[in-house]
């Protein structure tokens, strides 16, 4: 029985805190960071879908777990100090206050997530989030810093390989400060990746630590197990955060093969904080989380940490929370490509961590070997202005539109079967023996040799895109057939732009591609000509090889269908293709973050024994893991960064490196 149910874990007691004098380091950690975000779930009716648990006190076991004994006493102490002795001992450390309930607080954050860690691990729900204050991404084994008091996500790590015997946890931290608290913790464990992005500036932004660049992978055994991605210009887009995803996180992520994915969701991220000065909307975290949920069998906690603009936070908090309810992700916007600061700090990370990942061992060297993204000239002063007025910029351009409300379609996932294959639980049977709607007829216009399955096709697509239907599968009897039927109807009587993805190596007629309205992408071990909107992936052994199969869908596929962005998802699947099941539903899961969910699948008849599975991911459930996957092909590594370069000059989300103009 696979689990589901998202869980949602808040206390408002956790809002009883905050700064008894000035200090304006720390004037922006207010308990109202935690009130509107729950209160924005609440209002939107997201609270009430998701499964409420209720929060517990961290024992000193728990704690102990990461900080020291000697610290751990010494906070123990502050719910009885005086206000200057509260303001003595905050002295001790960075960018932190202290309240004399802070410790109670700090004791039901750490109790939150793991509340929220037993509750994923025990099957209880699939996913979930922790909304906790104080955060705790910051924090040390001896020391409070930067607002954090306990570790709350390096606890929750520990806990859960020792209370579950998890082998492996991926620890995602996309607040705009670097955890180091969580880096610190784990540097020489190989069985915690800790994968950070940060606002850094070459060591000028907090917590400016010389740790904190590309090239501090980790130590001893844990070495290629820190991966951190440095933001050295403020104003990164949607573009820059997905580059990362795809290029760096996803594919050691899926060649790590995680049990548990922990988030340090930090909002400060997101546009309009004063903190980040980052320009990525809202929405993007729909899509960085989408992306999340097909590792470690959908076992996925998001733990609250950074955000201090009162509107970007609970958008982005709504819009981490309804992806995790399994609703459609909203369009992707502003995919223009990453910038080329962006691109220098891709290019150094991916350098560094080849020696470590099979699925980095392409990534280009960098220009010289002593090479830095810190050696940048920022002490000329023409360089400091142009920093200033970036800062100014970003502040100006602090306005955005609200995410448009997600809704999800009546009919979460149709299928149109032949008689005798049973209809899983949770899909609606779509039959081609039914009478079609005459309304709907009236709508398409149909080839005069297309049969009634061809004619409930084209009906479900239609559907489909009407938003009635979010996906679709259909089992036909020929899928080269249906494929050209729907790739008809849709690009031209509904003037969509249709992405489809084909596995296998039949030929696949579909119409024209020049105007743009279809993008083909087919992964065979067939050559042909490829041009803009035809797309063949050739691999040596086809689509059986899981590494290189995978290693293409995250590092060309995904990248192209984002900045493609379609409006319906085409996925046909050529019997014989030689992918295994799992990929398969890898594949089905990461394609249905595009087009608002909007996906049809195609296979034939004889591949009726697959259509459960699809069926199940069409639906939400997340993929079966596929294990650590081993190095791909050398032959199909060289080829698809061969790949990769022609294309990269039409698409610009597949370029992956900098060109380092400005280094010195």
């Amino acid at each position: 029985m696979k689990a589901r149910g998202t869980a949602l874990i808040y206390d408002e007691e956790m809002t009883k805190y905050k700064l008894l004098w000035v200090d304006p380091a720390c004037k922006i950690e207010v308990p109202e960071r935690l009130t509107v975000s729950h209160e924005a779930l609440v209002q939107s009716g997201l609270a009430d879908r998701c499964v409420s648990v209720p929060v517990r006190e961290a024992t000193d076991a728990d704690i102990l777990l990461v900080h020291s004994e000697e610290y751990l006493e010494a906070v123990k102490k502050t719910p009885y100090m005086t206000l200057e002795e509260l303001k003595e001992f905050t002295l001790q450390y960075g960018d932190v206050y202290f309240h004399p309930n802070i410790y109670h607080c700090a004791k039901l954050a750490a109790g939150a997530t793991l509340q929220l860690v037993d509750s994923v691990m025990m099957g209880k729900v699939r996913n979930g989030m922790a909304l906790v204050r104080p955060p705790g991404h910051h924090s040390m084994r001896s020391a409070a810093n930067g607002f954090c008091v306990f570790n709350n996500v390096a606890i929750a790590a520990q806990y859960a390989k020792q209370k579950y015997g998890v082998k492996r946890v991926l620890i995602v931290d996309w607040d705009v400060h670097h955890g180091q608290g969580v880096q610190y913790c784990f540097e020489d464990d190989p069985s915690v990746l800790y994968f950070s992005w940060h606002r850094y500036e070459h060591q000028q932004f907090w917590p400016q630590l010389r740790e904190s660049d590309y090239d501090s992978v980790g130590k001893e055994k844990g070495a290629g197990f820190n991966i951190n991605v440095p933001w050295n210009k403020v104003g990164m887009k949607n573009s820059d955060y997905l580059s990362v995803f795809c290029h760096v996180l996803l594919p050691v992520a899926y060649e790590f093969c995680p049990d548990l994915v922990l988030v340090c969701a930090g909002f400060d991220s997101a546009i309009g904080d004063p903190e980040g000065k980052m320009c990525a909307s809202p929405d993007v975290f729909a899509h960085l989380t989408h992306l999340l949920m097909n590792l470690a069998g959908g076992r996925l906690c998001a733990v609250l940490e950074g955000g201090y603009n009162l509107t970007s936070l609970p958008q982005s908090v709504c819009q981490t929370v309804q992806t995790l309810l399994g609703d459609p992700a909203p369009p992707p916007t502003n995919l223009d490509g990453p910038c080329q600061s962006a691109l220098e700090s891709l290019h150094c990370v991916r350098s560094a961590h080849k020696q470590y990942w099979s699925s980095l061992k392409h990534a280009a060297e960098l220009p010289t070997s002593d090479i830095s993204t810190k050696r940048i000239k920022l002490a000329e002063e023409g360089e400091r202005l142009e920093k200033v007025e970036e800062e100014e910029s970003a502040e100006e351009e602090e306005s955005w539109p609200e995410p448009p409300k997600r809704v999800a379609p009546p009919v979460r996932t149709a299928l149109l079967l032949p008689d005798g294959v049973a209809c899983p639980d949770g899909c609606k049977r779509f039959s081609s023996s039914d009478d079609p709607d005459p309304v709907i007829v009236n709508k398409l216009s149909f080839f005069p040799f297309a049969g009634l399955a061809y004619m409930s096709c084209k009906m479900m697509t239609y559907l489909i895109t009407a938003s009635q239907i979010c996906s679709g599968l259909a089992l036909v009897r020929d899928v080269s057939m249906a494929t050209m039927c729907v790739v008809q109807h849709a690009a031209a009587a509904l003037s969509n732009r249709v992405l489809v993805v084909c596995v296998g190596d039949a030929a696949v007629p579909v119409p024209s591609t020049e105007d743009g309205k279809t993008f083909l992408v087919q992964f065979s071990n067939k050559r042909s000509e490829e041009h803009k909107y035809y797309i063949p992936v050739c691999l040596k052994k086809g689509c059986g090889d899981v590494s290189g199969f995978t290693q293409a869908v995250l590092g060309l596929l995904l990248p192209l269908a984002y900045e493609y962005d379609p409006s319906l998802v085409l996925l046909v699947r050529i019997p014989d293709s030689g992918l295994c099941d799992g990929v398969w539903l890898q594949l089905t899961g990461l394609l249905q973050g595009l087009a608002q969910g909007h996906t049809l699948v195609l296979m034939q008849e004889e591949e009726k024994a697959c259509v459960a599975p699809t069926a199940s991911s069409l639906l939400g459930d997340p993929a079966p893991s596929l294990g650590q996957l081993h190095a791909p092909l050398p032959e199909d590594v060289e080829a698809l960064e061969r790949l990769r370069r022609r294309l990269q000059v039409d698409w610009k989300l597949l370029q992956t490196t900098g060109e380092f103009s400005s280094i010195a």
